[in-house]
């Protein structure tokens, strides 16, 4: 009976959820059409968008870089600021990271928290 009352809960949240997003979606919509007020509330939209962009290009960026695995680097992009986190192989690798993000054009500053990853066992 718990599990029952536990999904109602769960799906009345959703709706709700769902009917506000769209209620806000649809208030943005004619407000932009009508006053400057709706032009200041897409601005953030479009600074995730160019971050998102960015953090994609830096991505592409370091795998072209076929001596460096990808595939435990987290790269974060805000306003031109990159950081980024995760492990290399190696300690050389560390620096050759922050190289390639430098690189990248809009990047303006990189925050590098990349460690060497420990092999297994510990040596």
């Amino acid at each position: 009976m718990k599990k029952i009352q536990l999904y109602v809960v769960v799906a009345i949240a959703t709706l709700i959820a769902a009917v506000s997003f769209d209620t806000r979606a649809q208030s943005g919509q004619s407000s932009s059409a009508g006053s400057s007020n709706g032009a200041g509330a897409s601005a953030p939209v479009s600074g995730r968008k160019a971050d998102r962009a960015l953090r994609r290009e830096v991505y592409a960026a370091i795998g072209k870089h076929k001596e460096i695995d990808a595939g435990n680097i987290s790269v974060r992009a805000k306003g031109g600021a990159v950081t980024l986190t995760g492990t290399v192989t190696d300690t050389a690798q560390i620096s050759s990271v922050a190289e390639i993000a430098k690189g990248v054009p809009g990047v303006t500053s990189v925050t590098n928290k990349l460690t060497v990853s420990k092999p297994l066992g510990g040596m």
